[in-house]
């Protein structure tokens, strides 16, 4: 059993919703399209309902994990496994983390370099956006959880501008329906699972969270929602781009608000580009948080702390994964970590607790 959380530092079961929700919804909004249309076509937009699903099951998982453990996953961990190889594990979700930071942050640094600022530095942006986000760790999880309402309230008007796209949509580039085999849509559901990565989160700040069950509503309906903005998107994507200009779309999404045309602003896009930038810092400020409440019960170094070190760690990455093709190597490579540890070990874990459950009654 964990030390239970002051209630002073908890949130209300609603905005549990918005710290899962500011996980799923990253950098990889602006290019997920061209991803999971490479394996099941103009159908993939069935594969993003699968996927969410799926997610949808695996959260429910992570609700029965923290309950039959009282505490998170740290608790888990080392509730089955012992302390020793309990806490071995848990030291791997510093490295998670830290590489989900980079994989956020790195891909916001290319979207501003490729369309606004070509000089851009990494080391100044990086240095920069990281502070802001260990000014807001050091507030609590509290403003955490405020910073990731804020950056999904604010910039949803973004989903107003798709208007101009369905004007000049195809939608009969969707036909005809189900042209793929289940394994070309299983591949495609596979690929979209690394964009809604994050919501593994709930594992880690389960405690935080006054009463628990009455959250389970409000994030299952958080999932819903975001699997419904990335349906909803994929389609709007695929009337407007023919299959062979979205192959060669690495940001549809940006591409889209290309045509956006208001009286007050000529490159809509910029404006886009310039909200997922407050789109993009919960995800950072979460991903700290996370590595450095790991580090403060693993090693037990103040989170005050370890938030430096792994804002460093995060810093020095995103000046090694510099290039178009690095990049695209760091976040496949940590997208298959993600799908391993919130499809795969979850589920695992959770047996593993039911058979110790089982074996230490006895």
């Amino acid at each position: 059993m964990q030390e239970p959380v002051h209630e002073r530092l908890q949130i209300s079961p609603f905005m549990a919703a918005f710290i899962v929700m500011a996980m799923q919804f990253g950098i990889g909004v602006l290019g997920f399209q061209r991803i999971v249309a490479k394996e099941a076509g103009y159908d993939a937009w069935i594969s993003i309902i699968g996927i969410g699903l799926l997610v949808h099951f695996i959260v429910w998982i992570m609700y029965r994990i923290c309950e039959a453990v009282d505490g998170d996953i740290l608790t888990a961990n080392v509730y089955v496994f012992g302390k020793a190889i309990g806490n071995t594990i848990n030291s791997f979700f510093i490295i998670y983390f830290i590489s989900a930071c980079v994989a956020v942050l790195g891909g916001l640094v290319e979207v501003i370099r490729t369309w606004m600022f070509p000089n851009l530095s990494p080391l100044l942006f990086g240095s920069m956006y990281l502070i802001l986000g260990i000014y807001i760790v050091y507030g609590g999880f509290r403003t955490v959880t405020g910073i990731s309402f804020f950056g999904l309230v604010i910039p949803s008007y973004l989903l107003f501008s798709f208007a101009y796209a369905i004007r000049y949509g195809d939608f009969t580039n969707l036909l005809p329906i189900l042209d793929h085999s289940p394994l070309e849509l299983l591949k495609s559901a596979y690929s979209m699972s690394f964009t809604v990565l994050g919501f593994g989160v709930l594992l880690f700040f389960h405690p935080f969270i006054k009463n628990p069950e009455k959250s389970k509503k409000w994030v299952h309906g958080g999932i819903f929602l975001i699997t419904l903005i990335y349906a909803i998107l994929a389609i709007i994507s695929f009337a407007y781009f023919p299959p062979a200009l979205l192959n060669k779309s690495i940001w549809a999404t940006l591409e889209m608000w290309k045509i956006v045309r208001l009286p007050i602003i000529e490159r809509f896009e910029y404006l886009g580009i310039a909200n997922w930038s407050l789109i993009i810092l919960p995800n950072v400020a979460i991903c700290l948080w996370t590595a450095s409440r790991v580090i403060k019960h693993v090693f037990h170094l103040r989170q005050r702390k370890g938030v430096w070190f792994v804002a460093a760690i995060c810093l020095l990455l995103i000046l090694i994964v510099d290039s178009r093709e690095r990049m695209d190597m760091f976040t496949s490579f940590h997208g298959i970590i993600g799908f391993g540890l919130a499809f795969v070990y979850t589920p695992l874990l959770y047996l593993a607790i039911l058979v110790a459950k089982k074996v230490k009654k006895k």
